[in-house]
């Protein structure tokens, strides 16, 4: 019994040896090692290095423009300036979201201007351009530049016959509004009828707008 274990760890050796010499000899590895395309070069963060910029001989195709834009006018064209717009080109009209407004509602306030002319015009509606003023009978209750801590000009070109319209209004809080009472409460309207004035690029409504709280 002993004999036939020793014979049989010996011919398992012999395989274990013969296995070796004959992958000495085949190396199929080799096979596998065929030349690849060298990677791009890894930067940090796992980002690909960037390819070289082209020479500068090699100048890129020029593009048209997008049909969407304009083509340049002639040069006859821009010699005709817009002019600024006047008193008697621009209708302004103080807008109020309600007629009527009951305990806790917010007034919300807005201007709308209207080109009355046939030919564009350019008006400055920037913030900086622009005042509310709430009154009622001959009592001022409340302006927009008392308190107004930050201002912005906005030239724009109003089309013939357009009519613009604010796009966020101004909410009056029912206070009375002075220069020196911005950081600290301020008397509450009481109920009754007030009146809306605006201007706006240096142009006053013609009328003011009449609304109720209650």
């Amino acid at each position: 019994m002993y004999r036939r274990r020793r014979l049989a760890a010996l011919l398992v050796a012999l395989v274990v040896v013969a296995g070796v010499i004959a992958l000495l000899v085949w190396q199929p590895w080799r096979a596998a090692a065929v030349p690849t395309s060298p990677a791009s070069p890894v930067g940090p963060s796992g980002s690909t290095s960037a390819p070289a910029s082209p020479a500068a001989s090699e100048t890129p195709a020029a593009t048209e423009p997008p049909a969407s834009v304009p083509p340049a006018p002639s040069g006859s064209e821009t010699d005709a300036a817009v002019a600024a717009c006047s008193t008697s080109d621009i209708t302004v009209l103080a807008v109020t979201d309600r007629e009527s407004y009951g305990a806790g509602e917010l007034p919300k306030l807005s201007i709308t201007l209207s080109n009355d002319t046939d030919t564009p015009c350019l008006i400055n509606v920037g913030t900086a351009t622009q005042a509310f003023v709430i009154s009622s009978g001959s009592d001022t209750w409340w302006r927009s530049t008392d308190c107004q801590s930050e201002s912005s000009d906005q030239v724009v070109q109003l089309a013939a016959g357009q009519t613009v319209s604010s796009i966020t209004p101004l909410e009056w809080d029912r206070t009375r509004s002075a220069v020196d009472t911005c950081a600290t409460a301020r008397p509450q309207a009481r109920a009754g009828y007030f009146h809306l004035s605006v201007s706006i690029g240096g142009i006053e409504a013609a009328d003011t707008r009449a609304f109720e709280l209650r």
